[in-house]
């Protein structure tokens, strides 16, 4: 269970670290090349004010308050996260998934509440994500995601295969013999 915490402290620190990074550039540095990166890389320095907007509250004195909305549903989901790494049962590609997730969820999480804002800053540059900017604790939640549904995936064609000879029993084909005719 510590393992994974230390992962999720370490995956958040170093998404922190880049952020920070970033928005101590100036402005005008951006859009960029990461260096070595042989322009597979673009930096950015987006603020991303995300799902925020959509999830506004009346109140406040413009009419709008930037509600709760977002915390409460990310801090839930942490919460339920957390508490299926701390469960003994499960593989533990999906305790690596849960880890990733809930990294990548705090990060985001703490840069709204910090800043109002997500800093998103970098862009793959390929023909289907060139377009798309994010951080790493993005590309955590998706790729946690990825691992459990692969997870998911590879123990349901585990399960459906192993061990054979007990399934294929199970059948009772009519052209077999079975265990009461031999």
């Amino acid at each position: 269970m510590k393992k994974y915490l230390y992962m999720i402290a370490a995956l958040f620190g170093i998404d922190y670290f880049c952020k920070e990074n970033i928005e101590a550039q100036k402005p005008e540095d951006f859009p960029r090349d990461m260096g070595k990166s042989h322009g597979k890389i673009r930096l950015y320095r987006n603020h991303n004010d995300g799902f925020c907007v959509l999830v506004q509250i009346a109140g406040g004195a413009d009419g709008l308050h930037d509600g709760g909305g977002p915390v409460v549903f990310t801090s839930a989901a942490a919460g339920i996260l957390t508490w299926l790494l701390c469960r003994d049962e499960g593989r533990k590609a999906d305790r690596i998934g849960f880890a990733l997730i809930t990294a990548g969820g705090l990060s985001n999480l703490y840069d709204r509440l910090k800043r109002g804002y997500v800093v998103d800053y970098f862009s793959i540059r390929c023909k289907y994500l060139e377009k798309v900017v994010f951080n790493l604790g993005d590309f955590f939640i998706f790729a946690g995601s990825a691992l459990i549904a692969a997870s998911d995936l590879l123990g349901a064609v585990r399960d459906l295969s192993s061990p054979a000879e007990a399934h294929i029993k199970a059948l009772r084909l009519p052209w077999r013999k079975t265990d009461e005719a031999e």
